[in-house]
């Protein structure tokens, strides 16, 4: 569902830009209002876990986000379509990270290569369905629709919860440590708007500049806090284990590359080279085709290079891929489009078993819940990091050539940065032993 809507929404922008009467670089900032929702309320999320159970944090995590979509179907203005998005990312703060820690306490270390591929393999349906169904919807009703669809996954997502998984809680949850959450919703809220907003002339530049000062000077005061309590909501000291800390932050560079391309990718086959959001939204599919490949053969991958070489050239190769998007023209055949961007699928794909994978490596059990909560913040503000920085690329390219409508050309300085960042997860990814990953990989 989460997926399905996400992809749904960036084949629909230009529609609903139009509707709101926004520039469609715009409304990246109801994609960033979700990630702000998921920066503020992961944090909290293996506590409340532990404190409550996963059952009742999973169903009432689907009830927001359910109440969240519709919100947004019934949306005239962009801040009330924001807050919308916004109330749909503190619902799926809690859904993703919580159901992976139902699955890291359900599953022998040795199995997590192949649970995590389950896990991935459903929610790899959603960039399948979603760009066609919502070009579909988007081209022959209205983009309203595509925010209903939500409504009977989540009765029946609630329904399912409550069936099969076990109330389960991880121990004595302790207090909650409430000024490091206020201290990290501030900081990472701020600082997420405040890029955001840069260059969209909604408010003033002092006002932007005031937000990301604030935003940094929180992030930062949560950090001098996190080293001085006992139990932290993210605590920074997992990140002394090499697996850990590899996936995290090569994780994170990665992501910002790859967290772009929902946004960019539509836009630049819409807006660009004006294709309706029908075929948009066909091609943008071609990369689920490709991830869903990859999961077929991504354990035999793994067994026969091992996790850290399969990191460094795999970084590389989709790096390419991604960068790649940015030569095509009215010229390109689709086939070649759809060729480009199922390779551009099929590389992340096999990043990320890799990363979600490796992440657990060497976590102790009773550390799961805050190895979840730091590393879900992370990648979250990372993927919105990546709609952030490709906006801002994108406007300053068509400024500085002087269009006042986005042109094709426009498009290759936000996709060579994207790639970048994927290359950038590199030298990250290299600081791992050798043999790192090795009882995960050999018992498959």
């Amino acid at each position: 569902m989460e997926n399905i809507d996400a992809t749904v929404i960036t084949t629909s922008l230009p529609a609903m830009a139009r509707d709101l009467h926004q520039d469609p670089i715009s409304l990246k900032m109801a994609l960033t209002a979700y990630v702000v929702g998921l920066g503020i309320f992961i944090p909290i999320c293996g506590w409340v876990s532990d404190r409550f159970g996963a059952r009742n944090v999973f169903r009432t995590a689907i009830g927001i986000f359910m109440a969240g979509s519709i919100l947004c179907a019934v949306s005239f203005s962009l801040p009330t379509f924001v807050f919308a998005r916004f109330l749909q990312g503190v619902g799926g703060a809690m859904m993703v990270p919580v159901g992976r820690l139902v699955i890291f306490r359900a599953v022998p270390k040795h199995d997590l290569v192949k649970a995590i591929g389950y896990l991935t393999m459903p929610a790899l349906l959603g960039p399948v369905i979603g760009p066609p169904l919502g070009g579909a919807i988007t081209a022959y009703l209205h983009w309203r629709w595509i925010f209903f669809v939500n409504i009977p996954v989540s009765l029946l997502g609630i329904y399912l919860a409550g069936k099969y998984i076990d109330n389960e809680r991880g121990g004595d949850a302790g207090p909650l440590d409430a000024i490091g959450f206020v201290l990290s919703a501030l900081g990472s809220g701020l600082l997420m708007l405040g890029l955001a907003m840069i260059g969209e002339h909604q408010v003033s530049d002092t006002v932007v500049i005031t937000m990301c000062v604030l935003g940094g000077v929180f992030v930062y005061a949560y950090w001098r806090h996190a080293n001085r309590v006992e139990a932290p909501l993210l605590d920074f000291r997992l990140m002394r284990i090499p697996t850990f800390h590899a996936s995290v932050v090569g994780g994170s560079l990665f992501r910002i590359g790859l967290g772009a391309v929902p946004f960019l990718l539509p836009l630049a086959l819409q807006e660009g080279l004006h294709m309706d959001p029908f075929e948009s939204g066909m091609i943008t599919c071609a990369s689920a085709f490709g991830a869903i490949f990859m999961k077929a053969i991504a354990q035999r991958v793994l067994a026969r290079f091992g996790f850290r070489q399969v990191l460094i050239v795999n970084a590389a190769l989709a790096g390419l891929a991604l960068a790649s998007y940015g030569l095509f023209t009215h010229t390109t055949p689709v086939i070649v489009m759809l060729g480009v961007v199922a390779f551009g699928g099929f590389f992340p794909s096999l990043q990320f078993t890799c990363l979600n994978s490796i992440v657990y490596a060497d976590i102790a059990s009773e550390d799961a819940s805050r190895a979840t909560s730091l590393a879900s913040v992370v990648q979250q503000l990372s993927l919105g990091l990546g709609v952030t920085i490709s906006g801002m690329v994108l406007q300053a390219s068509s400024r500085l050539a002087g269009h006042t409508e986005l042109v094709a050309s426009d498009f290759l300085p936000a996709f060579l940065v994207i790639g970048l960042f994927s290359w950038l997860s590199i030298p990250v990814t290299r600081q791992l032993p050798a043999d790192a990953g090795t009882e995960l990989a050999r018992k498959h």
